[in-house]
């Protein structure tokens, strides 16, 4: 079935494509190259405004993203090294209908549902909670749901991209 009788999966590309090129390889890649958000020198990339507005989410709402413990940055680490390379896949896999897709989405929206878990988790009863939570919540719902929504997707059916019979 061609994508443009998939409309679903137009939703779910703005959603691969905002984690490759935003949330992966500038708001997570920021958190892999600095160290310490208090004491820095702006790296080449990502851009020095791009930093700033990280740096302004965590110590304005997520302090995660400020203190960053070795966990959190475990699951950045993953973001960067295995959801990325995911994302760009999936684009791929997600306009051309190509039903190999599946499995790999099962595994990684796995994981990303549980790296989300976790880190709302730490969020609401730990350490360094949220200093707005229904708002960091909201802003972390959609890497809770998608991984339910595509899961189910490629549950329900063996082969996603083909018109039901």
């Amino acid at each position: 079935m061609p994508l443009k009788e998939r409309k679903i999966d137009y939703i779910y590309l703005a959603f691969f494509f905002l984690n490759l090129f935003y949330i992966t390889y500038i708001v997570d890649l920021e958190q892999i190259i600095i160290k310490d958000p208090a004491n820095f020198t702006y790296p080449i990339w990502p851009l020095p405004f791009l930093i700033d507005m990280v740096h302004w989410w965590g110590s304005n709402f997520d302090p995660l993203q400020w203190y960053r413990p070795v966990w959190w940055k475990a699951t950045i680490w993953l973001d960067a090294i295995l959801f990325g390379p995911y994302y760009a896949v999936a684009i791929y896999a997600f306009i051309k209908g190509k039903d190999w897709i599946r499995i790999p989405t099962f595994i990684i929206m796995s994981i990303l549902f549980t790296n989300v878990f976790i880190i709302c988790s730490e969020e609401i009863f730990g350490q360094t909670p949220a200093k707005n939570l229904p708002l960091v919540l909201f802003a972390n719902a959609p890497w809770a749901l998608f991984p339910v929504f595509l899961i189910w997707k490629m549950w329900k059916n063996e082969h996603p991209f083909t018109r039901p019979s």
